[in-house]
Order: structure tokens, then sequence, then C-alpha cells
């Protein structure tokens, strides 16, 4: 019987900024190459959540037989330590219940490559934060690629590799404060996004979604 895994299963940040965030970095725009499977259903499925809400909520309620205790033991993956077990989704669900539809997200180049920067030095080390070793921020990252605008923010999954599972575990933030994540998930205020997703040496899997109320691609 595998151990229960005691990975965070995503973490956040959320920074509201009221003027465009002008200091791009000078570094060479690079050739991005094409979104892995795992990226376009996160793309996919964010859009289905933000846009469906009470539909994602008939989704979620499917997962109740998963759950044991304090316990997720999503088919496929590594069972993961939980805090509020069941008791999270039936507030998650009660919120999508509740929710209004709001736009899609665009999915924005430099805003990926920027998380993908994140998810090689955060993949490579086994860490599990926002701050990146070279002392960069997530607007410092999508920086590098472009112009982000008027808000930004980050969300962060660890151990999950197939889309539903990040989104949906996003959306529960079990144990999180305020649910940062499902806040930045349903934020109407974000217009664009980035996602990127590859190996870690800890978690096995890691995926960096980042959001902002705009974007300008560097040319």
């Amino acid at each position: 019987m595998k151990r229960p895994s005691r990975i965070p299963s995503a973490i956040c940040l959320l920074l509201l900024l009221s003027a465009v965030h002008g200091c791009a970095e000078s570094r060479k725009f690079k050739e991005a190459s094409p979104l892995s499977f795992l990226e376009k259903e996160i793309v996919r499925e964010l859009n289905m959540a933000r846009t469906d809400p009470k539909g994602y909520a008939s989704l979620l309620e499917k997962w109740k037989p998963y759950y044991d205790r304090t316990l997720l033991k999503l088919p496929g993956e590594i069972p993961i330590k939980i805090k509020e077990g069941w008791m999270a989704a039936e507030e998650a669900i009660r919120f999508l219940r509740s929710t209004q539809p709001i736009p899609q997200l665009t999915l924005s180049q430099g805003m990926s490559l920027g998380a993908r920067d994140h998810v090689k030095d955060q993949g490579s080390s086994g860490s599990s934060q926002h701050k990146g070793h070279d002392g960069s921020q997530p607007w410092d990252r999508v920086n590098r690629y472009g112009t982000w605008q008027k808000i930004i923010g980050e969300n962060i999954s660890f151990g999950h590799n197939k889309a539903r599972n990040v989104v949906m575990t996003l959306i529960i933030d079990d144990g999180v404060p305020n649910r940062r994540h499902r806040k930045n998930v349903f934020d109407p205020n974000f217009r664009v996004m980035g996602v990127a997703c590859g190996p870690h040496s800890t978690y096995r899997t890691i995926c960096v979604i980042t959001f902002a109320g705009g974007y300008q691609e560097k040319n």
C-alpha cells in the first residue's frame, strides 16, 4: 500500500496593483514550444469552470467516492493528505452553484514562458514557493517576455497529472485560508493566463498558472 503523500496540493499568490508594471527585462524573447496535452487541458478546464460554474459543481460532486476522511485518493495518483476532507468539497460545490459565469481567459505565450521558467526552477530543485532561486517573483518572470497590466496572480499545483485534478483542487482549496486559489480562478478582473507543467523532483509534477488583467506580448 502506498503511503499518503504530504504534498502541498497548491500554493497561491495574488497581487492587486493599480498601474501597469512597465519594467520588462531586456532578455531576448525566445520561441515558445507548443503546449503539452496537460497544459492545453488545464486551459480548457479553467475556462469551463469560469463559464459554467454550476456545471462544474456537478462534476465535483462525482469526487465524493475518492474521499477517505483526510485522504484524497484520486485514480492514478498517489493519495494526498488533506485537512478538511469532503466538507471542503461540499463548500466548493455550494460556491460553484451560487456563482455567475464570467468570461474565458485568453492564453498568453509570454505568460506561459514565464510560468515555464518557474516550473524548471522549482522542479529541478524540489522547491515549492513562488519566489525563484534567482530572486524572481511572478511579475518578474512574465515581464521577461512582455508586460503585464492592472493585476497579476499565480497559482501553483503539485502532484497532479490530470488537468481536472489540478483545477478541482485549486477550486476546493482544502486547508487554504480565504480560498485564495479559488479567488484567482474566479476573479473576473483576470482576462489572460499562462500555464506550464513539468516534472518535479519531490512531488512528481508541478503546474504553474499565471493570471493577469492584461498582457502585452514582447515583439
